[in-house]
C-alpha cells in the first residue's frame, strides 16, 4: 500500500503559514528595484567613500569589460584568472600590508573560504556573537567544533581557546555591521598568541575607513602581515565594486587555492568588477583623506541625532545605528524617510542578534554639509513615538 502524497498545490502550503507569521511580526522583506538615477539621498548603501559612481571607478569597469569580456568564463583554476585578477591581488595585499591576497566572487564567498579551509573536524573555531551571517555559515560548514563567545569579550575568547589542545582559530568582524562598533582586535590577537591560535578578521567595514589612508582595521591595530593573522574583505563597500578577498601569509593563500570550495568551484570575479575595484583602490591611494572624511561624517550624524534625543551607538567607523521602538516602528520609520526623499537601512530580527530593531545609516565620505543637515532633519521629523528620550 503506497503512502499518501500531498497534492502538488499543497507541497508548499507551509510557506503561507511562514509568510503570515512574518507579517504579524513586522518582518516581511521586499525587493525595491531602484532607477539608475534615484532622487533619494542615499544613507542606506555601503558605498562609504562614494566611489561606486566615481568616473575613475566606472571607467575601470568599462575598460576591463572591453578588454577582457563581460565574464571571467570559468573558475579561477581553469580560465577565470586573468592578468587583471593577479594585478588586483598584488595591489590589495600591498595596500593592506599582507604578503598575498586571493580574490573571490563575493565577500560572503571569501568568509566561507577562509573559515572552511583553515579548519577541520579537529579544530576549535571561536566566533564572536556579533559576527556577520557569512561567518556564521562558514562556521556551520567547517565541521569544526564551534564556540560562540559574548560580543567583544577577549577574556571569554581566551578562556574558550584554553579549553582545546588541537588546532584553533578565533574569528571576528573588525567593525560590526549592526552597531558599527569595532572589535577589540589587539586583545583578540593577544589571546591567540597565548594559545598559538590563528586570528581571522573580516575587515569588510574597516577597509577604506580605518587605518592609515583607509588601509583597514588590522593595519590600524598593527596586525597587518602578522604570521598568524588572516583578513577577509569585500570589494563592494569602500571600493564601490563587487567581489571579496582573503589576505594573509602566502602559504595560507596557496592553501586556499587548493582547498577552498567557494574558490575552486565558483566562476571567477567578472573582469568589470575587478577593474572597478582596482581603479577605486588606486584612487584611494591618491586621496587617502576620504577615509577620515567618512569617519567625520559618522561622528557628525551621531552627535546631532543623539543631541536631539535619539538613541544611537557611537560609531567606530562609518556605520551609525539608531534604535527604533519596535520592528514595525523601524519599518514605518524607514518608509517615512523614503517618502521624504531619504534612503536609510532598516535592520530587524533576525538580522540583529540582540533583537533590537534599528535604522542603519551610512556615513559616506562624499556627503555635503547640506546633505547631512537634510538627513538629520528628515530622521528627526519622521521619528516614531518612543524613539526619543525627550
Amino acid at each position: 500500500m503506497s503512502q499518501h502524497s500531498p497534492e502538488p498545490d499543497d507541497v508548499f502550503a507551509w510557506i503561507d503559514d511562514a509568510e503570515l507569521a512574518r507579517e504579524q511580526a513586522g518582518l516581511v522583506r521586499t525587493l525595491r528595484p531602484r532607477p539608475a538615477a534615484s532622487p533619494l539621498l542615499d544613507l542606506a548603501s555601503n558605498d562609504y567613500l562614494g566611489l561606486s559612481r566615481h568616473p575613475e571607478t566606472v571607467r575601470g569597469a568599462r575598460e576591463a569589460a572591453e578588454r577582457w569580456g563581460a565574464g571571467a568564463t570559468g573558475s579561477r583554476l581553469v580560465t577565470g584568472t586573468t592578468e587583471l585578477h593577479a594585478e588586483l591581488e598584488h595591489e590589495l595585499a600591498q595596500f593592506c600590508g599582507f604578503e598575498a591576497a586571493l580574490v573571490l566572487s563575493s565577500g560572503y564567498a571569501a568568509n566561507l573560504a577562509a573559515v572552511t579551509a583553515l579548519s577541520d573536524r579537529g579544530t576549535l573555531v571561536v566566533s564572536d556573537a556579533g559576527n556577520h551571517a557569512s561567518i556564521v555559515d562558514g562556521c556551520r560548514l567547517s565541521r569544526a567544533a564551534v564556540e560562540v563567545v559574548p560580543h567583544s569579550d577577549p577574556e571569554a575568547a581566551r578562556k574558550t581557546l584554553a579549553t582545546h589542545e588541537g588546532r584553533a582559530l578565533l574569528i571576528s568582524d573588525s567593525v560590526f555591521s549592526v552597531d558599527g562598533d569595532a572589535a577589540p582586535l589587539a586583545a583578540y590577537a593577544a589571546a591567540c598568541r597565548e594559545r598559538g591560535a590563528a586570528l581571522v578578521v573580516d575587515d569588510a567595514h574597516g577597509l577604506g575607513v580605518l587605518g592609515e589612508g583607509g588601509r583597514g582595521a588590522l593595519h590600524a591595530a598593527g596586525l597587518a602581515g602578522a604570521p598568524g593573522v588572516v583578513a577577509t574583505l569585500t570589494l563592494s563597500k569602500s571600493l564601490g565594486s563587487q567581489g571579496g578577498a582573503v589576505l594573509g601569509p602566502a602559504k595560507v593563500i596557496r592553501h586556499l587555492v587548493n582547498t577552498a570550495r567557494t574558490f575552486i568551484f565558483d566562476t571567477g570575479l567578472a573582469p568589470a568588477a575587478a577593474g572597478a575595484a582596482l581603479a577605486s583602490l588606486r584612487l584611494l591611494r591618491r586621496e587617502p583623506e576620504r577615509a577620515g572624511r567618512a569617519r567625520e561624517v559618522a561622528d557628525r550624524l551621531y552627535g546631532r541625532l543623539t543631541a536631539s534625543g535619539l538613541t544611537a551607538a557611537r560609531p567606530d567607523a562609518a556605520v551609525v545605528s539608531v534604535r527604533a521602538p519596535s520592528a514595525s516602528a523601524a519599518l514605518r520609520w524607514a518608509a517615512d524617510c523614503r517618502e521624504a526623499g531619504l534612503s536609510v537601512g532598516c535592520f530587524r530580527p533576525p538580522s540583529v542578534p540582540d533583537g533590537i530593531s534599528r535604522l542603519r545609516l551610512t556615513a559616506r565620505a562624499d556627503l555635503t554639509g547640506d546633505e547631512i543637515d537634510r538627513a538629520v532633519e528628515t530622521i528627526l521629523r519622521t521619528a516614531p513615538a518612543g524613539a526619543t528620550d525627550r
